[in-house]
């Protein structure tokens, strides 16, 4: 079983640069979040959230079709690697999300995004942060645009689960790395 260890291994052969490893962390925690509600390995789903963008930085106009055979050589299951392909429906796949791990990964990818960007604009930062102001962001198309909300409605649809419950899962696991994430409060603010 793929261990958040052995996730940073593999994504440190791959990537470089910072915002990539701080979108793996992101991922990482929603999804540990996610792994918690459902009653399921919570240090496994962080591993598979960590590693999810294994060969975006070498082919980003290529993302995920570097990902298979090399996973699957250093260890990874069929299971674990179809999770992170999964990741990819509809954008870059036909891998369609069935379990629910596949689609959390599928929602949360975009939507740590989106909650990321929300907290770096609050002098707190995650740490106190609400899903309805958390809402107010997600509705403004114009906020953290590139993130697909088309996307994130997919991925919790999937899920069974409206988006404001998703992301008050991921917000809450997310404020537990608030520090690791870069997302605590700023200078001079207090808690």
């Amino acid at each position: 079983m793929l261990t958040l260890e052995r996730a940073k291994e593999l994504l440190n052969t791959t990537t470089t640069e910072e915002h990539l490893f701080l979108h793996a962390k992101n991922v990482m925690a929603a999804m540990g979040g996610l792994a918690k509600h459902f009653g399921e390995n919570v240090e496994h789903w962080r591993a598979i959230g960590y590693l999810h963008d294994y060969d975006y930085e070498q082919h980003p106009e290529e993302h995920l079709q570097y990902t298979q055979q090399p996973l699957l050589e250093a260890g990874l299951s069929e299971e674990e690697v179809r999770a992170i392909l999964a990741h990819g429906y509809s954008i870059v796949n036909d891998v369609e999300p069935v379990t629910n791990l596949e689609k959390s990964l599928f929602a949360v990818d975009e939507l740590t995004g989106i909650i990321q960007a929300a907290a770096r604009m609050r002098p707190a930062g995650i740490t106190d942060m609400e899903v309805s102001s958390f809402m107010k962001k997600f509705k403004d198309k114009k906020f953290a645009a590139k993130c697909n909300r088309d996307l994130i409605r997919q991925g919790c649809d999937l899920l069974g689960m409206e988006v404001k419950e998703v992301a008050g899962i991921c917000i809450e696991a997310m404020k537990e790395y608030a520090e690791e994430l870069q997302l605590g409060a700023k200078e001079g603010v207090l808690n």
